[in-house]
């Protein structure tokens, strides 16, 4: 069975007055990443609420991931997106594993771990209603300026009047679609997003489908401001040299319904 295949289609949810059907699809959208080696013990600071733990892919070492996306045609309409998420453990893994370089991104599909979305600020109402409602995404309007048209991509994010972001990414070397590759697939399972509201929280599969993928070691410049995300990502340590970046052209994806996790 495909990805695509194992998608659930049958639920639908009143969004505005609207009729929203699962699972919801994205068309047309690009994706610009950078990814960080940061202090676990601040990071799992910043999760407490959630319940879960960080993925140490070093000894005291976390992921956390800063993303901005453009949505140009989806079931949720056109609208920009940041995003900052960190790789968790759910808390019936255990303690993480302590031995060895990397042993916790080797454990990290084994315990049903995935990336924790822990602030998406958005543009428009609709996407915010939805994304809170059906899956517990952390959604919040804010100013997100994208600079997509230029060799550099940058993203610029303001809420309520203050600076909380300015990520510059340089784009990398270009790699082969995934279905290029040996044994490769057009629909790629990612590993699921996690979400946690009103005390609940929740794992939510999706797939991607990619194309025009660039990727390089480094690649970004942040400024951070002086709104209080900003505070806590320079807790974790940030602005500092990211551990890689990434971007993606054109990328459709399909989310599935969420399930409690």
């Amino acid at each position: 069975m495909s990805p695509h295949d194992a998608m659930p289609s049958h639920a639908s949810h009143l969004v505005q007055g609207r009729r929203v059907d699962m699972p919801v699809k994205v068309r047309d959208a690009s994706l610009c990443a950078a990814t960080y080696l940061v202090r676990a013990d601040p990071a799992r600071a910043v999760l407490a609420y959630s319940g879960l733990d960080v993925t140490e892919v070093l000894p005291g070492r976390a992921v956390c991931m800063l993303l901005f996306m453009q949505y140009r045609d989806s079931d949720l309409d056109a609208y920009n997106e940041f995003g900052v998420g960190f790789l968790v453990r759910p808390p019936e893994a255990g303690p993480p594993p302590r031995r060895g370089p990397m042993a916790g991104l080797k454990d990290l599909g084994a315990t049903g771990g995935g990336a924790f979305i822990h602030w998406l600020p958005v543009t428009q109402s609709f996407t915010l209603e939805a994304g809170r409602n059906i899956w517990g995404f952390p959604k919040e309007l804010a100013e997100i300026d994208l600079r997509l048209a230029t060799p550099y991509k940058r993203c610029i994010v303001r809420k309520d009047g203050r600076l909380v972001i300015d990520l510059l990414i340089r784009p990398g070397i270009p790699l082969p679609p995934p279905a290029a590759l040996p044994g490769g697939l057009d629909d790629i399972e990612m590993i699921d997003a996690y979400t946690h509201t009103d005390g609940v929280t929740r794992r939510v599969p999706w797939i991607v489908r990619p194309s025009g993928i660039r990727w390089r070691p480094g690649g970004a410049l942040i400024r951070l401001g002086n709104h209080p995300v900003a505070k806590e990502l320079s807790e974790l340590g940030l602005p500092k040299h990211a551990l890689m970046t990434t971007t993606v052209k054109r990328v459709a994806m399909e989310f599935a319904a969420a399930e409690e996790a």
